[in-house]
């Protein structure tokens, strides 16, 4: 069965799929949206169980800074529909939002759903028509493919808005089946790897047992591979059964997974006690400890105790838990060997994509007239905090301004034909 009409389609009912059918819509141009899931951002949902982080509060060319690489791609995107704007937008749909104390910006509510519920009752509002359960299966005779309930169905449409995710996550729809798609008709696509992912570290049987699970707080972790390569921040993360995870290590996920890609592993150092300096630390050490059992003097004179104690036992030889000065270095740089990213589909987000070349300054793909991108499917990567989040509603709402010029400049060919 074949199904024609010259509106716009949008591919991906996430969060920059949806920003891109809002703005075409807002433009005046009949939207359908597809989706291979049974509802709307079922990724969208299941990020903000813990609690939804829309944007960041932080300073606007700090907030460009976390996109490393990509941040001068991004930032006329970010430049029109950056923190700001994404607070507003959420304040338009009665969402009132907050700034934590980390200067992460969330929902009074903390919860994703009364957003996404707001949201998809304006989009209906504004004719925006969605069509869930239709998986996007490429292009056949100048349509857009899709399998559905009812067996496979053809739309064409003037503008085709692509907002299908990278790899991770699969089961929520992001399964990166686009890709051989737009490689055989010639698009250049950065492989997909894992971002914002926990790594595998080679744990003892009783480490793992004790401590899977465990929180480690108060930490600094430490990475470099030469000049101007050293990395170094605060924060916490999680041991767990393979490794670690957790934010500390997400935020350094990009410079540990492409250093394992060169290396084969990667060494990294810890820093137990952050707020205390090595000399502090050996001399607190030093203090006689009379009958006191290690694992007590440790916790009494540095706080050292539980999982970070683990640690320490995990790798420093036992000889030199006897030798203050030694013991005062392992635990102000306390090596650890990550082996390898866990795999993409466990990973919050992806880097790699379409490459920003293949794109005008429209974000519509210079060898597919009408076909344009946003999103995760995109060449960009960036720590959690916010800025996943609204870098992808930034992206969608630059799509939707593309399409909806395109459409405005008279093209009326199905998306996807021959130039």
């Amino acid at each position: 069965m074949t199904a024609t009409t010259f509106s716009a389609a949008v591919i991906g009912a996430g969060p920059a799929g949806l920003m891109a059918a809002e703005v075409l819509a807002r433009a005046g141009v009949p939207v359908d949206v597809y989706d291979a899931m049974p509802s709307a951002g079922r990724k969208f949902l299941l990020a903000g169980i813990g609690g939804l982080n829309i944007t960041h509060s932080e300073p606007p060319e700090r907030f460009l800074s976390r996109y490393g690489e990509r941040a001068h791609v991004l930032a006329p995107m970010l430049s029109a529909f950056g923190a700001a704007q994404v607070r507003e937008w959420a304040a338009g749909l009665g969402i009132e939002t907050f700034v934590g104390s980390s200067g992460r910006v969330f929902p009074k509510e903390m919860k994703a759903a009364p957003l996404l519920r707001a949201w998809l009752h304006r989009l209906r509002g504004q004719g925006v028509r969605l069509h869930m359960r239709h998986r996007w299966c490429g292009w056949r005779d100048e349509g857009l493919l899709f399998d559905t309930p009812g067996g496979p169905l053809v739309h064409r449409h003037a503008a085709t808005v692509l907002a299908l995710g990278g790899a991770s996550w699969p089961r929520l729809g992001s399964d990166a089946a686009w890709v051989p798609w737009l490689a055989e008709r010639g698009v250049a696509i950065a492989p997909l790897a894992p971002a914002n992912c926990g790594f595998e570290v080679d744990w003892s049987e009783h480490f793992r047992q004790r401590f899977a699970g465990h929180p480690v707080q108060a930490v600094a972790l430490s990475l470099g591979e030469g000049p101007g390569q050293a990395w170094h921040r605060r924060g916490e993360f999680v041991v767990s059964e393979y490794g670690l995870e957790g934010s500390l290590v997400y935020a350094a996920s990009a410079m540990l997974r492409d250093a394992i890609a060169r290396h084969g592993s990667v060494n990294v150092t810890l820093d137990l006690t952050p707020g205390m300096s090595l000399e502090r630390v050996a001399e607190e050490l030093a203090w006689p400890r009379g009958s006191k059992s290690m694992a007590n003097h440790l916790r009494a004179r540095v706080r050292v105790d539980g999982v970070k104690a683990g640690l320490l036992r995990e790798v420093v030889p036992a000889a030199d838990f006897h030798q203050p000065a030694r013991l005062a270095r392992w635990i102000k740089s306390l090596p650890l060997t990550l082996r390898a990213p866990r795999p993409i589909e466990e990973a919050i987000s992806t880097a790699g994509g379409v490459a920003f070349s293949e794109l005008d300054e429209r974000g519509m793909l210079t060898r597919l007239p009408g076909v344009f991108c946003a999103g995760e499917m995109l060449d960009w990567e960036a720590p959690t905090g916010g800025y996943l989040l609204t870098a992808c509603l930034a992206s969608g709402h630059w799509a939707g301004q593309g399409a909806a010029r395109w459409l405005a400049a008279g093209h009326g060919a199905p998306a996807g034909s021959p130039a």
